[in-house]
């Protein structure tokens, strides 16, 4: 469960989990792109590849996707267990009836299999990931656990590059104190006389053939089993409190809008046996005034004289990480693309970067002086002579 708390706040995009009964399935090795003989590390590679292309995050409202990425967390599911494989190269999809989809999905570390690549903290660990693998928590502890919370997140385009920290101010619920939950004044909650605090109303029918027993809400406590006399002067007779919770959140540099960052046990608060709640950040890049953004690479506009188009020149330009040379190439014309290597985004949870693209635009001069017009006059003179070119 997730708490809508603002405008600010919405429920995380947990997306529905493979299922392993279909009537027409591909072949695992087919999926993955492997062959038969495929060992380990293949086979976690050609899985970490096939996962960053298909992610939900990376591909919003792209239903495709989503039945790839399904396709792939099953198949590798498979095909990483010794036993199932074996029964699966022996068999095919015949082996595995009568596994259900916790059967599929059993003892699969995916968080573990991401941060051995260098990713673990950057949205693909035990949390939206580990919903689309299928895998549910598994002891009663996680089972029972406090709602996640979700916290939109925007980030200027300088940030998402170099990466930063922020402090987020998470408002969340805990029960109250003085009344522990109860909503009413210690000893004002009486018990409901129609339902004798079982919170049910039962009606029953004898017919010929036996008694019928119809069971509903009370309607007098409406399912509560008591009344309350004078509510709790702390909460307001709501059972629960509302803090503001101070997170400190690490943005890895390369993030892009729709990334989610999970932050364990951020969300809403545990207590007794239940778990705490997860907070999920997604982040929201802002338009950047001089740079589009194309996944690393970036893309900018520079206007230059005729001179310069046609003499080349070495230009000064703006960069995320400061001013930069720009190589006008004479003979450059309108439109032509110029790039500027390493001088993009950084790639997440890489050391590479991504490229700067310099969209040149040639502009006319205006408001000439008489001996630039004479100049120009040559030269157009010199053209029509065939003495330019």
């Amino acid at each position: 469960m997730v708490l809508q708390l603002s405008a600010a706040w919405d429920r995380p995009a947990l997306l529905s989990t493979c299922t392993c009964n279909i009537m027409e399935r591909r072949d695992y090795y087919e999926i993955l792109g492997l062959d038969r003989t495929a060992d380990e590390t293949t086979l976690k590679r050609a899985y970490r590849t096939l996962a960053m292309r298909y992610h939900p995050d990376r591909n919003p409202g792209d239903n495709e996707c989503l039945v790839r990425m399904k396709e792939v967390n099953e198949a590798y599911a498979v095909l990483c267990d010794g036993n199932k494989r074996r029964i699966y190269d022996l068999y095919g999809h015949d082996g595995l009836t009568g596994y259900s989809q916790s059967d599929i999905f059993s003892g699969v570390d995916f968080s573990s299999l991401f941060r051995e690549f260098g990713l673990g903290g950057f949205g693909f660990g035990n949390g939206i990931f580990e919903n689309l693998f299928g895998r549910g928590r598994t002891s009663t502890r996680e089972r029972r656990r406090a709602a996640d919370l979700r916290y939109n997140l925007e980030l200027p385009l300088e940030e998402a590059a170099s990466g930063t920290e922020r402090v987020l101010e998470i408002p969340r619920r805990r029960t109250c104190t003085s009344c522990r939950g109860t909503g009413a004044k210690e000893g004002a909650v009486s018990t409901c006389e129609r339902c004798d605090g079982s919170g049910q109303a039962v009606r029953e029918h004898r017919s010929p053939i036996g008694v019928f027993r119809e069971i509903s809400v009370c309607g007098d406590c409406r399912g509560t089993g008591r009344f309350i006399k004078e509510s709790c002067s702390l909460c307001g007779g709501m059972g629960v409190l509302e803090e503001v919770h101070d997170v400190t959140l690490t943005i890895p540099p390369g993030v892009d809008t729709g990334h989610t960052l999970r932050l364990e046990g951020e969300g809403e608060p545990g207590e007794g046996e239940k778990a705490s709640g997860d907070l999920y950040v997604v982040v929201s890049v802002t338009r950047h005034p001089v740079f589009e953004r194309q996944g690393d690479d970036l893309y900018m506009q520079q206007d230059i004289g005729i001179a310069e188009a046609a003499l080349g020149a070495s230009l000064s330009v703006p960069s995320l990480n400061g001013d930069c040379t720009l190589e006008v190439p004479d003979g450059t014309q309108t439109g032509s693309l110029i790039r500027l290597k390493g001088k993009g985004m950084p790639r997440l949870g890489s050391r590479h970067k991504g490229d700067l693209y310099v969209v040149v635009r040639v502009t006319t001069p205006t408001g000439l002086t008489q001996k630039q017009k004479e100049l120009l006059q040559e030269f157009r003179r010199l053209g029509q002579d065939g003495e330019v070119g």
